[in-house]
């Protein structure tokens, strides 16, 4: 495997390569378990343990909690 892809991804970085907020992520991390490892005060994931937490569903939002926000439930 390429040395640089197997590097520690920061949270800028992550959150580019998912396409999402930094406060989705920590709310990820806080909520629905996303793998992240603290250093300090800086949080560093591993893409691998990021791809395999998605692909489980770890992301996921059930439909049933967009609802009672007031969203729409997208399949």
């Amino acid at each position: 495997m390429n040395e640089m892809e197997d590097r520690w991804l920061s949270i800028t970085e992550i959150c580019k390569y998912l396409g999402v907020s930094n406060d989705t992520v920590y709310k990820w991390i806080d909520k629905h378990g996303m793998p992240a490892h603290r250093m300090g005060r800086l949080w560093k994931f591993k893409k691998s343990q990021v791809d395999a937490w998605v692909e489980s569903g770890g992301a996921a939002e059930s439909a049933e909690s967009v609802k009672n926000r007031g969203g729409q439930y997208e399949s």
